[in-house]
């Protein structure tokens, strides 16, 4: 469960309106702000999680009686999980990533505010009535009603497993606390242990149903804000074979006995800058009260004559390092260039700067581009006369993603060629058909590479 509020006050997310609007007042053409989420409830009532239990081993014991589940699983021949991420962007998303973390498992049983997680920091969270976060939050960002809405952040499977439970049709716009049931898909895994996927949008879940196996990176469902919530954010909770609760990072604070090494592939550091967008707006973005969609006022085509908002949306902003941001030119000239100091974590900050038309003295395809810690965003933009066709303002999405018989490429763009690999990189298919049969193609995760003049586009799809 997760709470979105302005660190500065600690009082309400709306401050970050608050403060756009003084910065306006003001006549300033930049500003920076944060925000924090702060947890104070269960994400998950222990009744709610009890029948939960009692659901999963019901079907668990079918499951085993009709022979797709083996009733003994010898734990010490079959290792744990290597986990992958659960969460990744749908391919039409404009951003860059889509999620940062704002809890982990709280190790520390004692409380209120009494905090211990995997890495002997604070963030996790408990309760005054002794609830202990059992899980890791993981919140979309940024603007994510805007996000829930056009279903741009995917609850993933993080290794392969066999669906035993799914939890639909449950309001998945929560803003305060509540009793409501959350929309979720559990997964058990071949040595027994079993992940679970909470939060889920109302019908957004993987067709598939219970007994069917799925495949790591395979989708389940819409990230939302299903059950006891006040946001969108994925709730991943792991328990072992013997039922106990697992904190899937390895660490010096996490000491429990079922927890000896790390069941993630590759673990993400405690703290992990990232650029999660790099947009421009017509106009400052405006936060509405939730669960209202976000003003985003995003634009990629301005008229002549049109100041433009430059902006970047950062998480887990790290204290002591320097990003740059750059605007070039069509002909590939150097128009503006600032470097930007930081001096204070964050969990998720926006910067923005408000370029005057004056700056804009050629028409065409400019580029706004933020360089931070090696990595490189970069967003095309149209402006002046230079019409939208040129730009390729057309977006390719798969359909339907996973895919059983065929794979559809929806674009109006002619295609020069499909290439469709595995993930070590074999090429499974190559085609300039936007229908593609992929019956034969064995089940998993692939990777589709659509080429287009001098232009290439990346994005996955799963194999059913």
């Amino acid at each position: 469960m997760i709470n979105y509020k302005n660190k500065t006050t600690m009082k309400t997310n709306l401050l970050y309106i608050i403060l756009l609007l003084t910065i306006i007042a003001r006549g300033q053409n930049e500003g920076t702000g944060e925000y924090k989420y702060e947890t104070n409830t269960s994400c998950l009532l222990e009744n709610d999680r009890s029948q939960i239990q009692q659901m999963l081993s019901k079907n668990r014991e079918n499951l085993v009686n009709s022979g797709i589940i083996n009733r003994t699983i010898n734990t010490q021949l079959l290792p744990h999980p290597l986990f992958s991420w659960p969460v990744t962007k749908n391919p039409t998303a404009p951003y860059n990533n889509v999620w940062s973390i704002s809890n982990h498992v709280d190790h520390n049983p004692s409380y209120p505010n009494l905090l211990q997680d995997w890495n002997c920091g604070a963030r996790t969270y408990d309760t005054s009535n002794g609830y202990n976060h059992k899980g890791i939050d993981i919140y979309t960002w940024p603007f994510s009603w805007h996000q829930f809405q056009n279903n741009y952040a995917w609850a993933v499977a993080a290794a392969p497993g066999i669906i035993i439970g799914k939890s639909d049709g449950n309001y998945d716009m929560s803003c305060s606390f509540n009793n409501n049931s959350w929309n979720a898909v559990y997964l058990q895994h071949s040595d027994g242990s079993v992940s679970w996927y909470g939060h889920l949008k109302n019908n957004s879940l993987t067709p598939k149903v219970v007994g069917d196996l799925v495949e790591t990176g395979e989708y389940l469902g819409v990230i939302g804000s299903s059950g006891n919530s006040t946001g969108p954010h994925l709730h991943f909770e792991v328990y072992n074979s013997s039922n106990q609760l697992i904190d899937t990072f390895l660490g010096n604070c996490n000491n429990w006995s079922s927890s000896t090494d790390s069941w993630w592939l590759n673990q993400k550091p405690y703290q992990d800058p990232k650029i999660n967008a790099v947009l421009t707006h017509n106009a400052l973005p405006e936060f509405n009260t939730c669960p209202a969609t976000e003003n985003v006022n995003l634009s990629n085509d301005f008229a002549s004559g049109s100041s433009v908002y430059c902006s970047i949306y950062l998480a887990d902003q790290v204290p002591g390092t320097t990003g740059t941001l750059t605007i070039t030119r069509p002909n590939g000239t150097l128009a503006f260039s600032t470097e930007v100091n930081f001096t204070t974590f964050y969990y998720s900050s926006y910067w923005w700067w408000n370029r005057p038309a004056s700056m804009f003295n050629q028409n065409g395809v400019w580029t706004l581009s933020f360089s931070y810690l090696g990595n490189i965003v970069s967003h095309n933009f149209n402006y002046g006369t230079l019409a939208s066709d040129n730009f390729k303002t057309n977006k390719i999405t798969l359909f339907p993603n996973p895919a059983s018989k065929t794979l559809n490429i929806n674009t109006e763009l002619p295609l020069d060629k499909i290439t469709i690999t595995d993930l070590t990189g074999k090429k499974v298919l190559e085609t300039n058909s936007k229908t593609i049969n992929v019956e034969s193609i064995a089940i998993g995760l692939y990777v589709v590479e659509v080429l287009y003049g001098d232009e290439k586009w990346v994005s996955k799809f799963v194999k059913e």
